[in-house]
């Protein structure tokens, strides 16, 4: 039975202004509008969701993320997996690839009662898998040249399918490289490759005699673009959940679908070189700068007043450890005036995977902007 409740609400903190900066900020009616979205889209298409929960990690977004789903779920590390079962989730994907030393955690966590299926793409984990016992495992296929994964045509895919025989549960594949896909037409056929890969693997597994029940694709740009999912039977996705400035500079969202984001305060100026300093360094957002690559950069984060409105033209241009620094995308000065010491602003990050996984909860917002709950989070593998 699922356990995935609410946590209580924090009657002590009902204002930005009460919160210690820098922390984590989580838009519930946000979220739940990207949720829909996709769930709208797939439900049309005519395939379920196994939501990634790696982006998540939070029971209580991971119940949102079920909503009108099978219940499976898919985790990029065990220690996701671990905490989804004991919340009563026992339909589980682990989709990253394995070595022979986590194999015992797994057969753990199978013994007790989850159906964790792994990924392999080498004979020597194929036949690693045949030797520990009955973990049953999908083949990953390559659709992008992206990363790793057996190639839909080759003898590779068909000698991992035979080694794993009877554990042998189907295929996956994850196009990556749909993130570097700038238009509308590059996210629709890269959807398309990762759809017609998959589906050409499963079928020469069928045809050497081999079982292939589960095709299953994901990434959030192909599943937000995807026009036809013929073959497949079930999609991942994660960070559509939240989504972030990465998703937002190549077309799959707009930065007011971006749902969580870092609550900092101004804590000094750098009057010379028309700094503004806040305590949200690399520490509070991460390091990671997706946007670099990308038309625009939005440095480490688009800065936004404590009541979610972009502030045009002002990113966060540099960080240290514990100090971010705002500056203007352009030639123009910043009015320094109106910002003052203690002043409160919200950074939307570049990759929200990266960023949430510096806190260890959420801190949720009510439709009037207080702050009524907070959603724990897990980390660790």
């Amino acid at each position: 039975m699922l356990t995935l409740g609410m946590p209580g609400t924090l009657p002590n903190v009902s204002r930005l202004d009460a919160l210690d900066t820098p922390t984590l900020l989580l838009d519930p009616v946000r979220l739940d509008r990207n949720l829909q979205r996709l769930a709208a889209r797939l439900s049309r298409l005519g395939v379920p969701l196994r939501p990634h929960v790696k982006t998540a990690k939070s029971l209580p977004v991971i119940a949102r993320a079920l909503v009108g789903q099978p219940g499976g779920v898919t985790v990029s590390t065990l220690k996701e997996a671990e905490e989804c079962f004991r919340a009563g989730i026992t339909d589980i994907l682990y989709a990253v690839g394995i070595s022979p030393q986590k194999l015992p955690r797994v057969a753990s966590l199978r013994g007790r009662g989850a159906d964790v299926t792994v990924i392999v793409d080498s004979l020597e984990m194929a036949q690693a898998l045949r030797a520990q016992g009955e973990i049953p495992a999908l083949i990953e296929i390559d659709s992008d040249g992206h990363r790793a994964g057996a190639a839909p045509e080759s003898l590779l895919l068909l000698e991992i399918g035979r080694t794993l025989g009877a554990r042998l549960r189907g295929v996956m594949t994850h196009a990556g490289e749909s993130y570097q896909s700038k238009t509308v037409e590059a996210k629709r056929a890269m959807a398309e490759r990762e759809r017609a890969g998959a589906v050409r693997a499963a079928e020469r597994l069928r045809e050497a005699g081999l079982p292939c029940v589960t095709v299953s694709v994901g990434s959030t740009p192909t599943a937000m673009f995807a026009e036809d999912l013929a073959g497949v039977t079930e999609v991942r996705a994660g960070v559509h959940m939240f989504m972030d400035l990465v998703m937002a500079g190549i077309g799959v969202c707009e930065p007011d679908d971006i749902a969580i984001s870092v609550l900092t305060t101004v804590i000094g100026h750098q009057v010379e070189k028309g700094w503004i300093l806040t305590d949200a360094g690399w520490m509070a957002m991460s390091r990671d700068r997706g946007t670099a690559t990308q038309a625009v950069d939005q440095g480490y984060g688009m800065v936004c007043d404590a009541e979610a409105r972009v502030i045009d033209g002002l990113i966060v241009s540099g960080a240290n450890q514990e100090h971010g620094i705002i500056s203007s995308r352009g030639a123009a000065p910043i009015d320094l005036s109106r910002y003052p010491i203690g002043t409160r602003l919200r950074i939307l990050p570049n990759h929200a995977c990266a960023t949430a996984a510096q806190y260890d909860a959420y801190h949720v917002l009510a439709s009037d902007g207080s702050v009524h709950a907070r959603w724990p989070r897990f980390g660790g593998w």
